[in-house]
């Protein structure tokens, strides 16, 4: 089996671009037509972060066939871990900076609000398990870790037959305490990796662990299955944001992250993707793809950054960010821009997966 899937390659900025749209919320709040238009592209987009959970899955069980299961690990984690490093890196002075800034504006103690601010950003289970407590968009990385963790001891343990019943039972729950909270109230967060990232995670393990190919003549009953389960989403979203509480498009847009469909959204595009594995292959999309984590760990900051200078005008008088063309251009500014200064990190050399190296001065100035 070939490690080099160069459709799934280029699914990985597609879906990144869907990340960053979800977090952008384009047409939002505009009016009524608006607010449609942001629920039905949010509602594709929702397959983006579960298709990387399942990739990521997906990929372990096929390197570690080859190699010892805890090294790869190991060196997986540590890669994700500094991914995440880098995000904190650069949200938290960006994040501060902000804090100060309103703070000031508001004539509140600025010294006060920025150490209340530091205390959450230090907090043990966000920072470190959660990954919500300097930007929220960040909780993929250490969910993804923690998940990969959970697959290998299923591994080392040889329980792999128990890894998929054990993980849904999880996720169940999770999705009981995100969308189907009118059933049963959940009280603890599960947008982590034990309740939502895990199922997804053991999904693309067990796909590619059965040793099982989807074949290509079969290509257009997976896409018609991927068209048909994303109908299918589309619709169990509105029934709960909708048509459960009696509510329009123009009361505001639902905002849910997962549902049952979800998964088979999700898990009809990724066969898909493997039933035509050279899909994308001549062009540049696969190459594209290895920038995707680069885009994800930075454009919380640079959104924020957009964000507020939007703000800025708008207190100016310019009411920039209730505009169509505000929305219309935040999510390419946010993608590209956060591409730039990837590039930028990776240019400089302060980042290699699995190692951030603090700034040289002579590679700042561009002296030899």
């Amino acid at each position: 089996m070939a490690d080099r899937i160069y459709s799934i390659d280029s699914m990985r900025i597609i879906a990144m671009a869907f990340v960053v749209t979800i977090h952008t919320d384009p047409f939002r709040g505009l009016n009524g037509y608006g607010n449609m238009v942001n629920f039905v592209t949010e509602t594709a987009a929702r397959f983006a972060v579960p298709f990387f959970f399942i990739a990521s899955g997906y990929f372990f069980a096929l390197k570690i066939t080859r190699r010892d299961p805890t090294a790869y690990l190991v060196r997986r984690v540590a890669t994700i871990a500094s991914l995440y490093a880098v995000g904190l890196l650069l949200a938290f002075p960006v994040f501060l900076a902000g804090t100060a800034v309103r703070a000031s504006a508001k004539n509140e103690d600025v010294a006060s609000s920025v150490v209340s601010e530091l205390a959450e950003f230090v907090s043990p289970a966000e920072l470190l398990y959660y990954g919500n407590s300097i930007s929220v968009i960040l909780w993929f990385l250490p969910a993804l870790a923690f998940s990969l963790v959970f697959v290998y001891l299923f591994v080392r343990v040889d329980g792999t037959e128990y890894l998929l019943p054990v993980s849904l039972g999880f996720h169940v729950v999770g999705l009981l305490g995100a969308s189907y909270t009118m059933f049963v109230g959940v009280p603890f967060e599960v947008r982590d990796a034990l309740f939502f990232g895990f199922f997804y995670t053991s999904l693309g393990y067990a796909l590619c662990a059965a040793d099982w190919r989807p074949r290509p003549e079969r290509s257009t009953r997976y896409l018609a299955a991927t068209l048909l389960f994303g109908a299918v989403h589309l619709g169990e979203r509105y029934v709960l944001g909708y048509v459960i509480p009696g509510e329009t498009f123009a009361d505001g847009v639902y905002t849910a992250s997962y549902t049952i469909a979800t998964a088979l959204f999700t898990l009809s595009l990724f066969l898909f993707l493997l039933s035509r594995p050279d899909l994308g292959k001549h062009t540049s999309l696969p190459s594209w793809g290895n920038y995707a984590v680069g885009i994800y760990v930075v454009h919380p900051a640079v959104l924020y950054v957009l964000e507020h200078a939007g703000k800025a005008l708008d207190a100016t008088g310019y009411a920039v960010t209730d505009t169509f063309l505000w929305h219309l251009v935040l999510t390419p500014a946010t993608f590209f821009g956060s591409l730039a200064v990837y590039l930028a990190i990776l240019e400089l050399g302060l980042y290699e997966p699995g190692e951030i190296r603090l700034p040289r001065l002579r590679r700042l100035t561009g002296s030899k």
